[in-house]
């Protein structure tokens, strides 16, 4: 079971306000995927990318939009790029504002990682998404694009201002519906492509951008490389507490305020730096039980409730119960289908 990073509050924010737009309740949707309608009204909080996703795809069920991905760009601001938006609005140009992406993207959150590839007269921007849920990549992907292009168009001040092409790895919706693609973005769009890209003429590169301010961009950018390190400590800290706390399962216990103590801090300074990336000890816990459970069904012989005794579940039934709520089959299933023993559940 993987934990797909964290995103920024910001990033939410967008969805959030174009699915309010059309009238939906958000805050049902917030609550169904493990999300605190309260989180909105934080400017520096983290979100984690597993629950986000999770919102994204109900969003997607409830509407059975097919191009919801492409609309909620309408709704992008300078904040849903969290400290990144402020910057690209104090750059000279929109070649400097391109630049900042890779360098800062981490901060808006770590649902992609963008490449830039020259490519003759042109400048080749591929974006590779890291999230895994099938329905939820493309409108992600479409999201990130038509964003970018209404952004970009709004710092240059020019609403006309369109990439070369798009190519998108999505397969192409309806006739109708690929003209709103290429409506929006004025440009070729080619659908079932290997990778999801956006060809910029370089000419474009020197447009000058409505706000340039040289020292307020340098200042938040020295903002900006301290909150990338405080992300990356936090990462740190991630490793460390999931090896702690697989240390202590493989004694029987589970115990936050023993790892604290381990790492040097009170609990409730580890929840809070563990916030801050987005995740819960809860989370992790989670995580590493579920990781160390199927390695016990497959590689060993143990009784299904030793293991769930092992793993620190108070009753088999609760052991089964959590199992089963992430891979849909019991342990005594998963168990036989990987052909490691014969216990029953």
């Amino acid at each position: 079971m993987s934990i797909l990073g964290s995103a920024s509050v910001a990033a939410l924010r967008q969805y959030v306000r174009a699915a309010s737009n059309q009238g939906i309740d958000t805050a049902s949707l917030l609550s169904q995927a493990g999300l605190s309608p309260d989180l909105l009204l934080s400017d520096e909080g983290r979100v984690e990318g597993e629950r986000f996703q999770t919102f994204i795809h109900l969003l997607c069920e409830h509407t059975g939009n097919p191009v919801l991905g492409l609309e909620t760009g309408d709704f992008v601001q300078p904040g849903s790029y969290s400290v990144l938006g402020y910057i690209t609005m104090s750059c000279a140009t929109l070649g400097e504002a391109i630049a900042r992406i890779a360098p800062f993207e981490k901060l808006v959150g770590d649902m992609g990682v963008t490449q830039l590839e020259d490519a003759g007269d042109n400048l080749r921007l591929i974006w590779h998404c890291a999230w895994t849920d099938p329905l939820v990549r493309p409108h992600l992907v479409d999201n990130v694009f038509a964003s970018w292009i209404r952004y970009a168009r709004w710092l240059a001040d020019d609403t006309g201002a369109a990439p070369t092409e798009v190519t998108l790895q999505r397969a192409a919706p309806s006739p109708e519906q690929t003209e709103a693609y290429t409506e929006r973005w004025g440009c070729e769009v080619r659908f079932s492509a290997p990778e999801n890209s956006l060809l910029l003429a370089k000419s474009l590169l020197a447009v000058p951008l409505r706000q340039p301010d040289p020292l307020l961009r340098r200042t938040l950018e020295a903002h900006a490389n301290s909150q990338l390190a405080t992300l990356e400590s936090d990462t740190a800290l991630t490793t460390k507490v999931k090896h702690s706390i697989q240390q202590q399962l493989l004694q029987g216990i589970t115990r936050q305020d023993m790892i604290a103590e381990h790492l040097g801090m009170t609990s409730r300074t580890l929840q809070r730096k563990l916030s801050q990336e987005g995740v819960s000890y809860q989370a992790l816990l989670d995580e590493v039980r579920q990781a160390m459970a199927e390695d016990l069904l497959v590689n060993t012989d143990l009784a299904i409730p030793d293991i769930g005794e092992r793993l620190g579940y108070s009753e088999p039934t609760s052991f089964h119960r959590k199992f089963k709520a992430v891979t849909g089959i019991t342990p005594g299933m998963f168990r036989a289908e990987a052909g490691a023993g014969s216990d029953q559940a």
